[in-house]
């Protein structure tokens, strides 16, 4: 009878043993997924491609090199359009893109030259991306593309998608252009994480956070915000967040039954796109 206390104690002190040992095993599985989440995000957000074939470009296609910088070579193309010194569109792609695809396309306003340059690691640029060198790298290029005699400094619209807009919005907030249009637009990489990852504290563990909202708020000249009713990758409230933040005048597209990576096969999509660079 003398002994049950004891048996109790040791009980008691062998629950709380393994509660707290419990305790330790969630807490390192919790530590592991943040410490992945922080170590690995630049393979969740950026997605590097090579260029595979320059054939599908035009024959107006000429290379474009710019140097950002810290002495990193950016290679990209500017297609050449009908008029002399021309109307420009400086495009800024997605997170899996390589941007000839995009400057080939046969949809672009004839009278329109069209300059992209493949980010860091992408195609045949040199470094790895991240969100300050990205952003320094489009100034970069901006400031390469409007030095050039063929373009029209006066009429030069930035482009981006997906990815790129946040650069677009920040390059229109601090380089003179005449309009932006952002295709699958943002307000920050850190609202789209928490759509996607709301367990985790992406605040806290996200490096890169392109966040546009304040620069949306800059930005006075017109804007083309064009989106997918049905993109599940960036749900088109954050778009709308973007947008309802843009201080200008501003043209809100939706593409019926169009997801996040099929957007450009509309018409819809091109036709907004061409009314809006003939207005500019």
């Amino acid at each position: 009878m003398r002994r049950a206390p004891i048996i109790i104690r040791w009980q008691t002190m062998h629950r709380s043993r393994r509660a707290m040992e419990w305790l330790i095993f969630a807490a390192a599985i919790i530590l592991g997924v943040f410490a992945t989440a922080w170590l690995t995000q630049e393979r969740l957000i950026f997605f590097p491609q090579p260029i595979t074939s320059t054939a599908h470009l035009t024959t107006l296609a000429e290379p474009l090199e710019v140097v950002a910088a810290d002495g990193k070579r950016l290679h990209g193309w500017i297609v050449k359009g009908a008029t002399v010194p021309g109307p420009t569109v400086i495009y800024f792609g997605g997170n899996a893109e390589e941007v000839s695809w995009t400057l080939a396309d046969a949809h672009w306003p004839r009278e329109w030259t069209i300059a992209g340059v493949n980010y860091r690691g992408y195609g045949e640029s040199e470094g790895t991306p991240g969100e300050p060198e990205l952003t320094a790298d489009a100034s970069a290029i901006y400031d390469a593309v409007t030095l050039r005699q063929d373009i029209d400094r006066t009429r030069i619209v930035v482009f981006g998608r997906s990815l790129g807009t946040a650069l677009a919005v920040h390059l229109a907030a601090t380089r003179p252009v005449s309009g932006a249009v952002l295709v699958s637009p943002y307000d920050s990489l850190t609202a789209i994480g928490r759509e996607h990852y709301p367990w985790l504290p992406v605040s806290l563990l996200l490096r890169h956070r392109f966040d546009a909202l304040a620069d949306a708020s800059r930005n006075r000249m017109p804007l083309l915000a064009i989106v997918g009713e049905a993109d599940t990758i960036i749900p088109p409230e954050r778009s709308r967040a973007l947008f309802d933040a843009w201080e200008g005048p501003k043209t809100w597209l939706v593409v019926p039954g169009a997801g996040h990576n099929t957007l450009g096969a509309s018409e819809i999509f091109w036709d907004g796109v061409a009314h809006f660079l003939a207005e500019r």
